[in-house]
C-alpha cells in the first residue's frame, strides 16, 4: 500500500476542506520548504489523536499470548506432518516472544524439528544453535542434540556428529538412571545413530561432483566510467524534451546486460493482513504475507526467519541482516512500526532514505536546494534550480545528479535530484503528504529519537529511546530539515518508485509443474534505473535478485537509439487510451512509437480486437463504442448492452476462481468439470483470442498435470501458448514463462525429443530477459541434462 490507509486519507481530506481559500492557495503554490513550515502548524491534536487510533489496527508489537497461540498451531500442523506450515507458524511465534523469554528457545527448537523433516539440515543446525543460545531447558536438550548429530550425519560431517553424540552421552550419564519410556526412546535413538556413524565411517560415500557453472557461460560486462553500474555501451544525455536519458553508444544485441544496480533504498510491501478492520477481530491470523516470507533487509526468501528484538513485524534471513538493519535504520523505525504501516510504503521509503543518507548529507542537499545553486557542493553560490537544463558545453558535469567529476552514481545526491514535480501534484494530495511527513517527525521528537535521526548517538542511547524533554510542540530546525527531505522523496516516488517484483508460486509448492506469477515485493529508489524513460513498447527487460536490478536489451538496439523501460502500461496489455490515462500519474503524455501509431490509425488496436466480445448468436465480433454493441455480421441483427456482457464476464471470472479453489482443495475432477463448463460459456460471448480463453486452457493444463495426465496437460497448455503468443509476441517473457511450464510437463511425461526442443526455445527467450544465471535457466539446464542421460532405448522410443 503506497499511500496511507483510507481512514487517514479521509481525515486529511476533511482537514483540507476546512482550510480557507487563501491558505489552500498558499499551500498549492508553496515550495517544499514553505510547505513543511505551513504543515507544522496545520497538524492539530485532533488529527494526531485520530492517527493514534488508526495505528492500533496495525499489529506490530510483541504479544506473548499470540506467541503461545502460534506455537500451539505449529505443534498441531507438525502432528499432521504439514512441516512447511509448521515452520511458518513457529516463526510467527518466535517473532512475538519478548527479548530474553525462555519460550523463544522452544520456538527455535520446534522449528528445527520441522526443518529436519523438510531436509533443510544446515538451517536446522542454525535453529538448534539459536535454541541453545536462548537458554533451551537442560532436561530437553538431549533430544535436540540427537537431532543435531543426525543432521551432521546427513551432511557427511562425521567428526562433528561423533562430537555431538559424545555430548549427548555425557549428559545422559550425568542425569543418572533413565527408566521412563521417553528416556528409553532417547537411548535407543542414541544407539541407532552410533551404529549409523560407524557404517558411514567404514563405508564412506563417494564425493559428489561439484558443477562450478551449470550454465557454462558468463555474461560479458564492461562497466561505464561515467554511469555507476551501467554498461560501457551506454551514454548519459540531456535535452529539454526528454530530460536525462540513456542512449546506446554502440550497437547492442538482445540479452546484453545494460545496467546492474543495487537499490539505494527498498521497503518491503507489507500486505493487508497486518491491519485489523475493527476491534472485534483477532490479530492472530495464521495466514502469511510477503512480510513473513522475505527478509526485510535483503529481500531473500525466508526459510527460518530471525525476528527483531523490539517488534513482531521485522524479520530477517540471518542475524547479520538483522544487525545491519538495526545499525542502518531499524533502531529508529522499530518504535514507529505501526505509524509507518498506517502512513504507507512511500512515507516509509522516504524516512529510510533519509536514515541511510545520514543527516549531514541530507542537510547539505536541502540547504543547497533552498539556495537554488547549481553546484550542490557550494551552497554559497546562487544559480539555477535542480529542474533547469544544464549549461551548454558543460558535458556530464552539468547534468543534475552528477558529481564534480561528471559521474552519475547510485548515491543520495542522485536520489535527491530525481524530480519531485512539486507544482504538478494536486494540492490535496500534496497536503496529505505534508501532514503525513510532519506526523512522523513529530513522533520522532516526542519519543526521543531525534538524536538517532541526526546520527548523534552515544553508546548508552543505542539500546532504547528515551522520552523527549521538549515541552514545545514545535519541530526542531533539524527535524524540519528532515521533514523537508522526506516530503521531497514522497513526492518523487509517484514518478520514480520502482517496484521490485518476484516470481511467486501459485498453489502448493510440491506440485510437479510449478505455476508462478510476478508479484510486487518491495518499493525502491534506483537512481540510475530512473534515468530510463518510458515506452509502451520498450527495448529492455528488467529482472530482480534480492534488492538488485538488472536491465537487459530485449531486442537489437542500434547505436544512437534511446534505451526505454516500461513503467507498467504496455501496448500488449492495454489500449492507448488506458495507457495514456495511467501514465498521467507520471506527469507526461506518452509519444512513444506504439502510441503514435495507434493514435494515427483508425483501425482498432490488437488489444481491442483480441480482447473483444463476440456475438452470442453467430460468434462474429461485436462492434461499437457506445453502451449498446452490435454484431459486425450484416446478416445478423443482434445487439446487446455492453453492461450485460460485462456482467457475464464478471460471473465467468467468479466461476473460474471457484474452480481454482476446488483445485487447491485437491478436488481435481470437480475443477475440470467446472472449467470445461466455463469454456463453453465463454465461447458464446468472448473472442477465441481473448486472454481469458488462454487462461482457462492454462488452468486445465494445471489440473491435468496434478492428475499425472501429461499429454492432456500439454495439449491444453499449447492452446494457451498460442493465445499468449498472439498477445505478447513469440519472443516475449510471457511466452518464456509458458514454455518453461510446457517443458516441465513434457519432462514429466517423458516426451523427450519435444521436451528438449521446448527447453531450448524457453532457454533462448528467458536468457534474453532474465540472464543465463536465472533460477529458471538453471532448472531448464538440469532437465536437459537429466533427459540427455536417459538410456538410448528410451530416447529412441520418444
Amino acid at each position: 500500500m503506497a499511500l496511507p490507509v483510507l481512514g487517514w486519507r479521509g481525515r486529511a481530506s476533511r482537514r483540507w476542506g476546512e482550510l480557507d481559500t487563501a491558505l489552500r492557495e498558499r499551500l498549492a503554490a508553496a515550495s517544499i520548504h514553505d510547505a513543511v513550515r505551513l504543515g507544522c502548524d496545520l497538524l492539530r491534536a485532533e488529527e494526531e489523536a485520530a492517527l493514534v487510533q488508526l495505528c492500533r489496527r496495525a499489529c506490530v508489537g510483541k504479544e506473548p499470548s499470540a506467541a503461545g497461540f502460534y506455537r500451539e498451531q505449529g505443534n498441531r500442523e507438525f502432528g499432521r506432518r504439514r512441516y512447511q506450515v509448521a515452520v511458518r507458524l513457529y516463526s510467527k511465534a518466535a517473532s512475538h516472544e519478548p527479548p530474553g523469554s525462555p519460550e523463544v528457545s522452544i520456538c527455535f527448537a520446534n522449528r528445527s524439528a520441522a526443518l529436519f523433516h523438510l531436509g533443510h539440515f544446515e538451517v536446522c543446525l542454525e535453529d538448534i544453535a539459536r535454541a541453545e543460545s536462548h537458554g533451551y531447558p537442560d532436561r530437553l536438550l538431549p533430544k535436540v542434540l540427537l537431532r543435531k548429530a543426525e543432521c551432521l550425519l546427513c551432511l557427511g560431517r562425521l567428526q562433528d556428529a561423533a562430537d555431538a553424540l559424545g555430548v549427548v552421552q555425557n549428559k545422559i550419564a550425568m542425569g543418572g538412571l533413565m527408566t521412563s519410556p521417553t528416556d528409553q526412546t532417547l537411548l535407543k535413538k542414541l544407539s541407532q545413530l552410533k551404529v549409523k556413524l560407524c557404517e558411514k565411517e567404514n563405508c564412506p560415500e563417494p564425493a559428489q561432483e561439484v558443477c562450478s557453472d551449470i550454465q557454462g557461460r558468463s555474461e560479458i560486462w564492461e562497466e561505464n566510467d561515467s554511469i555507476s553500474g551501467a554498461s560501457s555501451s551506454l551514454s548519459l544525455n540531456f535535452d529539454t524534451e526528454r530530460g536525462r536519458h540513456l542512449v546506446a553508444s554502440q550497437d547492442i544485441g538482445p540479452g546484453q546486460s545494460l545496467l546492474k544496480e543495487e537499490a539505494f533504498v527498498s521497503v518491503l510491501c507489507p500486505g493487508e493482513r497486518l491491519f485489523l478492520q475493527d476491534s472485534s477481530e483477532t490479530a492472530w491470523d495464521t495466514g502469511v504475507t510477503n512480510a513473513d516470507l522475505y527478509c526485510h533487509r535483503c529481500l531473500r526468501q525466508l526459510l527460518a526467519s530471525v525476528p527483531c528484538q523490539g517488534c513482531s513485524y521485522a524479520k530477517y534471513c540471518s542475524q547479520d541482516c538483522a544487525d545491519m538493519a538495526w545499525e542502518q535504520y531499524h533502531r529508529t523505525e522499530c518504535s514507529l512500526g505501526a505509524l509507518l504501516l498506517t502512513l504507507g510504503v512511500f512515507c516509509h521509503v522516504a524516512l529510510r532514505t533519509v536514515l541511510l543518507a545520514g543527516f549531514t548529507e541530507v542537510s547539505r542537499l536541502v540547504e543547497w536546494s533552498r539556495s537554488g545553486d547549481k553546484d550542490p557542493h557550494n551552497p554559497k553560490a546562487r544559480c539555477k534550480c535542480v529542474s533547469e537544463a544544464p549549461d551548454a558545453g558543460a558535458g556530464a558535469r552539468g547534468i543534475p545528479g552528477c558529481n564534480d567529476d561528471g559521474q552519475y552514481e547510485s548515491s543520495y545526491q542522485a536520489v535527491f535530484h530525481l524530480l519531485p514535480h512539486t507544482e504538478k501534484h494536486s494540492p490535496e494530495h500534496k497536503f496529505l503528504c505534508i501532514l503525513s511527513v510532519v506526523a512522523i517527525c513529530k513522533q520522532l521528537q516526542e519519543i526521543g529519537l531525534e538524536a538517532a535521526v541526526l546520527n548523534e548517538y552515544s553508546p548508552e542511547q543505542l539500546s532504547k529511546p528515551t522520552t523527549s524533554e521538549k515541552t514545545s510542540n514545535e519541530l526542531s530546525p533539524e527535524l524540519k530539515t528532515v521533514a523537508e527531505a522526506m516530503l521531497r522523496h514522497v513526492l518523487q516516488l509517484q514518478c520514480n518508485a520502482q517496484a521490485i517484483t518476484v516470481m511467486q508460486e501459485l498453489g502448493p509448492g510440491d506440485a510437479a509443474v510449478v505455476n508462478k506469477k510476478p508479484v510486487r515485493l518491495a518499493t525502491a529508489f534506483f537512481p540510475v534505473l530512473s534515468l530510463l524513460n518510458h515506452s509502451c513498447c520498450p527495448n529492455t527487460s528488467v529482472s530482480f535478485s534480492g534488492t538488485a536490478a538488472t536491465v537487459r536489451a530485449s531486442q537489437p538496439i542500434p547505436r544512437g537509439q534511446e534505451i526505454f523501460h516500461c513503467y507498467g502500461p504496455h501496448q500488449c496489455r492495454m489500449r492507448v487510451a488506458e495507457r495514456q490515462q495511467l501514465l498521467s500519474q507520471y506527469f507526461f503524455e506518452c509519444h512513444c512509437q506504439a502510441c503514435l501509431d495507434e493514435l494515427k490509425s483508425d483501425v482498432k488496436s490488437l488489444v481491442s480486437r483480441r480482447n473483444s466480445f463476440c456475438c452470442p448468436s453467430c460468434q462474429a465480433p461485436m462492434q461499437g463504442e457506445e453502451d449498446v454493441l452490435c454484431c459486425s455480421n450484416e446478416a445478423c441483427a443482434t445487439s446487446v448492452s455492453r453492461e450485460s456482457l460485462s456482467c457475464r464476464f464478471r460471473d465467468l471470472q467468479q466461476q473460474i476462481n471457484k474452480a481454482l479453489d476446488l483445485l487447491r482443495d485437491r478436488k481435481a475432477d470437480q475443477a475440470i468439470k467446472m472449467l470445461l463448463k466455463c469454456q463453453m460459456d465463454a465461447g458464446n460471448f468472448l473472442s477465441p483470442e481473448h486472454l481469458l480463453m488462454g487462461e482457462m486452457e492454462d488452468h486445465l493444463a494445471q489440473v491435468y498435470a496434478t492428475l499425472g495426465k501429461w499429454q492432456e496437460a500439454a495439449r491444453h497448455l499449447k492452446k494457451s501458448i498460442a493465445i499468449v503468443e498472439m498477445h505478447h509476441g513469440p519472443s516475449s517473457i510471457e511466452i518464456g514463462h509458458e514454455l518453461f511450464k510446457l517443458a516441465q510437463i513434457l519432462f514429466n511425461g517423458f516426451a523427450v525429443s519435444e521436451a528438449l526442443s521446448t527447453i531450448q526455445r524457453a532457454e533462448e527467450i528467458l536468457s534474453v530477459h532474465c540472464g543465463p544465471q536465472s533460477a529458471q535457466i538453471q532448472e531448464l539446464q538440469e532437465m536437459k541434462t537429466c533427459l540427455s542421460e536417459l538410456p538410448r532405448s528410451i530416447l529412441q522410443r520418444t
